[in-house]
């Protein structure tokens, strides 16, 4: 059963989204200029460097060939990321078009597209990304419980669906002391590797959490590094808007190897050493920090969009 606190967050977004869908778009198009303005001086360099992250293209491109118009966008089944989108391309003309993907997305698009997740390479100049799906990926709770206060438990709750890396991490370590590692996945019930659902403060009671990539990336890092508790992961293959490209192996995080044979060792150095622990729990906060002023966080979104525009030859200085 998901949590009252989750409950309240989904429903509200829903409420507040369905509200602001009632608005005319003409309103949001005339405050275009005032909201891209709107950045403080202080943080201008910050900015335009996240959107020069999030679209790396900067050469001219023809509109793609899937590009759709905005007012023909729909949500074909993805109303989250429908939404998150939609409140964006609102400031802009209805007829100027995009290319979009939702869903995990794991493989780098033939043309300009914007999309939730992309590999964490050199070569995903075509995936552009928007932060899509926050309601699912940027649900954060307070955590009152000190590092020290913690359990010394390395905690993981998941669904498997099958994919190899969390197969091997609960088969592995779901009957290991200092370990409360399993399965929630309903049809695995009855079986040495499933466990009962774990509630995100019921995880946050643990010094330690294991973030596991599923189709595209760990939905738990974000809230994991928002936290007093430590996250325990592979390197990262794939990122969205939280630019999980830029997090740096224990600094943010404590890097594990990818068959995670090294988690009980590492459990047992962060115990002895628990000040190294805190130092990084410190730099994760930062990284998440940047991500929590909702106001810029959609200024960014709207330069996302506008460069994007510019790019493809839509846009124009005259825009209302």
């Amino acid at each position: 059963m998901r949590p009252l606190g989750a409950q309240w967050h989904r429903a509200w977004f829903y409420a507040t989204n369905v509200l602001q869908q009632a608005l005319p778009s003409w309103s949001f198009r005339r405050r275009l200029a005032s909201r891209l303005a709107s950045v403080p001086e202080a943080s201008l360099q910050a900015v335009h460097d996240r959107v020069a992250y999030y679209l790396r293209l900067d050469q001219p491109f023809a509109v793609p060939a899937p590009a759709q118009p905005i007012r023909d966008i729909r949500s074909d089944g993805f109303t989250t990321y429908y939404f998150d989108l939609c409140r964006l391309t609102r400031y802009f003309p209805p007829d100027r078009a995009l290319a979009f993907l939702f869903g995990d997305i794991i493989d780098v698009p033939s043309v300009p597209t914007i999309v939730k997740s992309r590999p964490i390479s050199q070569h995903n100049h075509n995936a552009v990304l928007l932060k899509l799906n926050q309601v699912r990926h940027y649900y954060l709770v307070d955590d009152a419980l000190s590092f020290t206060d913690k359990r010394d438990v390395v905690v993981w709750r998941g669904k498997c669906h099958g994919r190899a890396n969390r197969v091997a991490c609960v088969e592995q370590f779901h009957a290991t002391p200092g370990c409360d590692i399993g399965d929630t996945t309903p049809k695995a019930m009855g079986e040495p590797t499933w466990k009962p659902f774990m509630s995100i403060a019921e995880q946050l009671r643990c010094k330690f959490i294991l973030s596991i990539e599923g189709k595209d990336v760990a939905t738990n890092t974000k809230w994991i590094m928002a936290s007093n508790s430590l996250c325990f992961m592979p390197r990262p293959r794939y990122e969205t808007w939280f630019m999980e490209g830029r997090l740096v192996a224990d600094q943010h995080y404590v890097l594990l190897r990818d068959d995670l044979a090294d988690l009980l060792d590492k459990r047992a150095h962060y115990q002895a050493h628990p000040q190294q622990a805190l130092d990084i729990i410190v730099n994760a906060k930062q990284h998440v920090a940047q991500f929590q002023d909702q106001s810029l966080e959609e200024v960014i979104g709207l330069l996302v969009l506008r460069k994007y525009f510019q790019l493809s030859g839509q846009w124009s200085e005259k825009l209302p």
